[in-house]
């Protein structure tokens, strides 16, 4: 006899402890990392945000790379290019 599992998903996930990342004053002369998330326009959001952040706002510049795929987390190569080159990273959506 195969053995019926039952799933019930009306339960609440656990909560967990978050705390936001620490923000800058300014982003004055800073780099700006986004994170494209392959979703349908994020790559076209993304950079009309950069545009915005350096015209309004004097970010240095901008890196924009995309992920392997939108359910996955920013692969390996991308988290250490950002981390040696950036100073505020952005990961944005789309559809």
């Amino acid at each position: 006899m195969e053995k019926l599992q039952i799933f019930d998903p009306t339960l609440e996930a656990p909560e967990r402890p978050f705390s936001f990342a620490p923000r800058p004053e300014s982003l004055r002369n800073l780099r700006i990392g986004l994170v494209d998330n392959t979703k349908f326009n994020s790559d076209k959001l993304l950079l009309k945000i950069a545009t915005i952040l350096e015209q309004e706002y004097g970010a240095q510049g901008h890196i924009i790379r995309r992920k392997h795929n939108s359910s996955v987390p920013a692969h390996e190569e991308i988290i250490k290019e950002y981390t040696a080159n950036c100073d505020v990273v952005i990961a944005g959506i789309g559809d």
